[in-house]
């Protein structure tokens, strides 16, 4: 019998999702990367995999590209939102988050923003709000743990970062014991901000929920930007929402592009 998957992105940060709700799933790093693999697998940014849960509607595992383990994942909660259908509460490893379907996209409530050095982690105790390091012409990023981890420098022109150099230099820099999601932003309005992401085991992506909250949290803090604020990434538009000591919400859009079946044992 085959085994059936939805091929889902939310601006283009693409995934292969797996219920496995009723049919469990074995997956490990070799068979999600090769999944995710475009040329010989089905291709993907991550891997979503839905299991049962006691005490929500389902857990939802993350499986970067190269198959390690994400904690969160914003455009993918809300693929997964669109694919149950209706209000939902979902049980990642970096948190409980609430999923609310609309006609072509949802809201996520996606936890509290962390803060400390040690939340992030870091490898050592700094102040994340303007930390004192740099990676050539990038200095002075602030660090924001929203589920993930994410450093987030804001620069004058974020189209001119070289991230595919900078971007793996700095995930796997020492500083950061479970490496980084790097974010490079650029305000452009009192509430909007242009931003392009380097993803901690997937690269350069067209959109990344968790970055856009990350950043929009570091720039509302900073008094940068007010709240609500529109995220413009490669991809497309989000809009994220916070105050200090709540939930960040974020809104936009998602697509099911088809449905698949293939033999899991293929990948193996």
């Amino acid at each position: 019998m085959a085994d059936h998957f939805h091929k889902m992105h939310g601006l283009g940060n693409d995934f292969v999702v797996i219920d496995a709700r009723e049919k469990a799933v074995s997956m490990t790093a070799a068979r999600a990367r090769a999944i995710a693999d475009r040329h010989n697998g089905i291709g993907c940014d991550q891997l979503i995999l839905l299991e049962p849960a006691d005490d929500a509607d389902a857990v939802m595992r993350i499986f970067n590209a190269d198959g390690s383990i994400a904690e969160a994942c914003g455009n993918a909660s809300r693929a997964v939102a669109l694919l149950i259908g209706r209000k939902a509460e979902l049980i990642t490893a970096g948190g409980r988050i609430t999923v609310e379907p609309f006609a072509d996209g949802a809201t996520v409530e996606m936890g509290l923003p962390h803060f400390g050095w040690d939340e992030i982690p870091l490898a050592y105790a700094m102040d994340t709000s303007a930390m004192p390091v740099g990676w050539e012409g990038l200095s002075d990023p602030a660090a924001v743990n929203v589920g993930n981890p994410h450093l987030i420098f804001f620069v004058d022109d974020c189209d001119a970062v070289p991230l595919d150099r900078l971007g793996p230099l700095i995930e796997n820099d020492p500083l950061f014991p479970e490496r980084i999601n790097v974010n490079v932003a650029t305000l452009t309005g009192p509430n909007a901000i242009k931003l392009r992401v380097w993803e901690r085991g997937a690269g350069l992506t067209l959109a990344c929920g968790t970055g856009a909250c990350a950043t929009a949290v570091a720039a509302i803090r900073s008094k940068r930007v007010t709240s609500p604020v529109e995220v413009s990434l490669p991809g497309g538009i989000l809009t994220i929402a916070w105050a200090g000591g709540e939930q960040i919400t974020m809104t936009g859009p998602a697509t099911h592009v088809f449905t698949g079946e293939t033999h899991w044992a293929n990948f193996d």
